[in-house]
């Protein structure tokens, strides 16, 4: 994922904000249209999106020029153990006098929303809904008819 980091330090109240120890936590299943509060969804469904992953998360946030670090780490609510579900964006969100970075997001819940309006409109995005669609009409139309003439028949004779 990401290339040498230091490992963490245990924390220590003197942190400074630019310490990576300081910095937000933000999981794929924070902003997962499919999953429910018990789930791990931090904000409402209508502001999430289908599935996102650390990568699209990563991209927006680079994108921003905030200060991102990718780790591999599992979201303790993750039923699924898999490779794809694995990750976790830390983001700095404030300067070392506590101000900021960014006036438009001060929070960790107003970068949530805000994610939830450009992990859409990534380019990587922009195919998917079209793509189960058109499998699902040409499975679905040729395989219904087919499978419908055959099963109206008697069968094999035995």
């Amino acid at each position: 994922m990401a290339a040498a980091v230091a490992p963490m330090r245990p924390w220590n109240p003197t942190f400074q904000h630019a310490d990576r120890e300081r910095w937000v936590c933000i999981y794929p299943a924070y902003i997962n249209k499919k999953k429910t509060r018990q789930e791990g969804r931090r904000i409402p469904k209508e502001q999430c999106v289908d599935n996102p992953s650390f990568q699209e998360i990563r991209d927006v946030m680079h994108s921003l020029n905030l200060n991102v670090i990718v780790e591999n780490k599992q979201y303790s609510r993750e039923k699924s153990k898999e490779l794809a579900y694995r990750g976790r964006i830390r983001v700095q969100l404030r300067n070392n006098d506590g101000s900021p970075i960014l006036k438009e997001y001060p929070s960790r819940d107003s970068l949530l929303v805000f994610l939830g309006k450009m992990i859409p409109q990534l380019k990587s995005r922009q195919g998917k809904p079209a793509e189960p669609l058109a499998q699902a009409s040409s499975s679905g139309g040729g395989g219904s008819g087919g499978g419908q003439s055959h099963k109206k028949g008697k069968g094999k004779r035995r």
